[in-house]
């Protein structure tokens, strides 16, 4: 690791900064740092004998110079940080911060957007192209995205849709141009760190936010423009892990109309919280029944567990389908009364 400018590697400040924090703010933060950071950092810990008071008050300013620099490029981008740094620290030191930070801090692109209410986006990105409304889209946030989607006309949903679907990843020099036209009809631009965006889970994230009848607009386009990208969306829509967001009622028509084997296969490594759930929606006696018999199943390969659990998630999609079930998701269509 490179020596800063005190003589320091940058281990040595975090273990100085750790001991100046005392015990009990340490013990948090390691709580928070993987088991090579712990032991690396003590071993530092270990062998600073002695830390003079001056070095201890540099090390903390220089940490609480790049905290406030970070709290700076959060509130109002680069130019925002810089104007306030200089004027706190001086050009030199501010400029020395600002080149330290941004190529850490990934700064993302469209930030300005991200800050804009979702109705002013609709009408901001109304008359763009749908290609410059997906790029846009796969930055924001998910659920200001669906915010933002479920307000488009019924025939740009399922196009931006796909379009963010099939988006592996776009040039930083086209997001810069796209970053410079819209600009000058919103806000000040953040600085590029990214050129991996949208795809099929961050189109999915998007549509799980949205309501039932949007949603369902852009699938049914979808299916026709490109169904293999429609079920591909579709089989991620609503995880296995997710059984645990259905209600009681709609729970216990899942567990009757399943296969009974492919339930305990999909147990067999699910997580506690959706064991518990599940085994709370059975009698006293089926639930002991499952138990045994997922004791006695020994070793099962993980692809077959994941087949089961698939096969759940669609009976579970299917029973919405039918209005047997409902899955909360957002928008004002699930609400009930």
């Amino acid at each position: 690791m490179p020596r800063q400018r005190s003589g320091l590697t940058g281990r040595q400040k975090a273990a100085i900064l750790l001991i100046s924090l005392g015990p009990d703010v340490a013990s948090k933060i390691y709580k928070n740092l993987s088991e090579e950071e712990v032991e690396q950092l003590t071993l530092e810990i270990a062998n600073l004998r002695k830390v003079e008071p001056e070095l201890e008050e540099q090390v903390v300013r220089e940490f609480r110079d790049i905290a406030v620099a970070k709290d700076y490029i959060a509130l109002g981008g680069i130019d925002f940080a810089r104007e306030v740094l200089e004027k706190a620290l001086g050009s030199e030191q501010a400029e020395r911060l600002l080149t330290r930070l941004t190529a850490a801090l990934q700064v993302r692109p469209f930030d300005f957007v991200r800050k804009a209410d979702p109705n002013q986006l609709v009408s901001f990105l109304q008359d763009e192209h749908p290609q410059t409304m997906a790029l846009v889209l796969s930055y924001l946030e998910p659920q200001q995205a669906a915010l933002v989607i479920s307000s488009l006309p019924h025939d740009v949903q399922a196009d931006v849709a796909r379009r963010i679907a099939l988006m592996n990843g776009t040039s930083p020099d086209v997001i810069a141009e796209v970053e410079q036209v819209l600009e000058t009809k919103l806000s000040s631009m953040a600085s590029i760190d990214s050129t991996q965006t949208g795809g099929v889970d961050a189109v999915v994230k998007i549509l799980n936010g949205v309501d039932r009848g949007t949603e369902k607009t852009i699938l049914e386009q979808l299916e026709l423009q490109d169904p293999e990208l429609a079920e591909e969306i579709k089989k991620r829509m609503f995880t296995f892990d997710d059984i645990v967001l259905l209600d009681s009622r709609s729970l216990q028509r899942v567990i009757r109309d399943v296969d009974p084997k492919d339930l305990q296969l999909a147990l067999k490594v699910a997580s506690q919280d959706v064991q518990d759930v599940i085994f709370a929606n059975m009698s006293k006696r089926m639930a002991e029944t499952f138990k045994e018999d997922m004791e006695f199943m020994g070793p099962v390969r993980l692809r077959d567990v994941e087949d089961a659990q698939q096969r759940i998630v669609a009976v579970i999609r299917r029973l919405e389908e039918m209005g047997e079930i409902i899955v909360a998701r957002g928008g004002g269509d699930d609400i009930i009364v």
